[in-house]
């Protein structure tokens, strides 16, 4: 059981470590301080869920039903496009408008219904958390409940970090400039993986 734990966990992080689109939200967020705590919850309870879908076997009733996954592919790339450019608007507006003091508080529903999209609109969560983590815990047949318990763990101690860690980064982030690039970086971000899943 303990290997099963080991496992989940460690796997869950290394499939989330990179900076995606959903993590890119998370950070810009921990750095505006906005409905950090809302955000991070939904992204590890949201992780939770697809975890246990793939734990639960959603692996095979996925490739059951391969016209989701175009589906999947092509709304989340549509997404990601938008988004980005929506990013590099934000930095073309000039750093002032993006310090957190002087921007505009987002209102909590726009920050919910992009979260959940970033995340539930993105085939590589699906990918990752469902299908290769459902697969990597069938290797557990008989602990796939600790395993698939070890990954959200996981999901849950990355998003915390993230979210709540980027507040040590406000003093870099306090010169407008530093926002600017933080806008671009987060749109070719978007951007890039809208190409990766587009060609993949």
């Amino acid at each position: 059981m303990f290997e099963a734990l080991l496992s989940g966990y460690f796997t869950a992080l290394s499939l989330i470590l990179a900076i995606g689109a959903q993590n890119a939200f998370v950070l810009r967020q921990g750095l505006r301080r906005e409905y950090v705590g809302l955000v991070v919850a939904i992204c590890a309870i949201s992780d939770a869920l697809l975890i246990t879908l793939g734990v639960a076997g959603f692996g095979a009733m996925s490739r059951a039903a391969p016209w989701a996954l175009p589906v999947m592919k092509w709304g989340g790339v549509a997404f990601l496009v938008v988004y980005g450019a929506l990013r590099f608007r934000a930095a073309m507006q000039g750093g002032e408008a993006l310090v957190p003091s002087a921007a505009a508080k987002v209102s909590r529903g726009k920050v919910v219904s992009t979260v959940l999209l970033l995340t539930w609109a993105n085939p590589h969560v699906y990918l990752d958390t469902v299908v290769l983590l459902g697969s990597v815990s069938a290797q557990h047949d008989g602990h796939r409940l600790a395993f698939g318990i070890a990954a959200a763990a996981g999901s849950f101690s990355f998003f915390s970090a993230l979210g709540f860690g980027a507040r040590f980064l406000a003093p870099v982030f306090a010169k407008p400039r530093a926002w600017v690039v933080l806008e671009i970086s987060v749109g070719l971000v978007m951007w890039a993986i809208a190409l990766s899943l587009a060609f993949s």
